[in-house]
């Protein structure tokens, strides 16, 4: 129904699910919503909603840390809804890192872990990670990741997934091989739209705890195949070695 990493306007989204014009607005702009029998939330990170209000929303790896309303708590029928995931029920994250921007789909999500405070705090995790990998085969510490409001910067205190900082390098470099410039768009059509992986250009176990990792530097976005080759030496090929490579061979 919604694909992950596209951006939708709310009036896209009204469209999809074919919502009545007298069930539009209202309860769709409050943040969270529920609409036969699945539940839509909408996220602002790093920035404040409309009203003026900024919750502390967040990515710690592949986990996202939401606030709800402020004056949410534990027992309201609304929020036990959030928390009590059933078979079959589906939980829509939609965020934005701009209050202008249409909404990203990020994925289908449930409740890891929820707190009774005000406003009532909820980490959620993917019901299946759709992203690829910041880096494959590197161990994750017990740190954590936050994303904290400037759009270019990410700080990284543990190694782990992170669609954001994923987000960010894709928007600067785009969706295609960085080093051979294969695009799995143009090969294979919508089916491989904004497919890619991302590389580390300092592998991330070199990376200290309070590194401050900047997207459009230090990661860089690869074709699997390529990305295969730069892990294939310890230590590891750099971008430049392998993009070299490739074009005395096309020579």
């Amino acid at each position: 129904m919604f694909q992950v990493e596209q951006q939708y306007t709310k009036w896209d989204i009204y469209e999809i699910l074919s919502v009545p014009k007298e069930r539009q607005r209202g309860a769709w702009d409050s943040g969270y919503t529920t609409y036969n029998g699945n539940i839509y939330i909408f996220s602002n990170v790093g920035i404040p909603g409309r009203t003026g209000h900024n919750y502390k929303n967040y990515w710690d790896g592949d986990l996202f840390n939401w606030q709800a309303d402020n004056n949410s708590h534990l027992r309201q029928p609304q929020v036990q809804k959030l928390i009590s995931w059933k078979e079959g029920q589906k939980i829509f994250l939609f965020t934005r890192t701009n209050d202008r921007d249409p909404w990203t789909f990020e994925g289908t999500v449930k409740a890891k872990e929820y707190f009774d405070t005000r406003p009532v705090k909820i980490i959620w995790e993917f019901e299946n990670y759709p992203y690829e990998t910041l880096e494959e085969g590197t161990k994750a510490s017990e740190d954590t990741v936050l994303y904290e409001g400037a759009v270019s910067k990410v700080t990284v205190n543990k190694y782990e997934r992170n669609p954001l900082a994923r987000r960010i390098c894709i928007q600067h470099f785009g969706a295609f091989c960085n080093v051979c410039d294969f695009d799995f768009y143009v090969t294979y059509g919508d089916i491989g739209k904004g497919y890619i992986h991302v590389h580390h250009i300092i592998p991330i176990s070199d990376l200290g705890k309070e590194y401050q990792l900047v997207p459009e530097t230090d990661l860089i976005p690869v074709c699997p195949n390529c990305h295969s080759v730069i892990h294939k030496r310890k230590p590891i090929f750099s971008v430049e070695e392998i993009k070299q490579l490739v074009e005395n061979r096309r020579r």
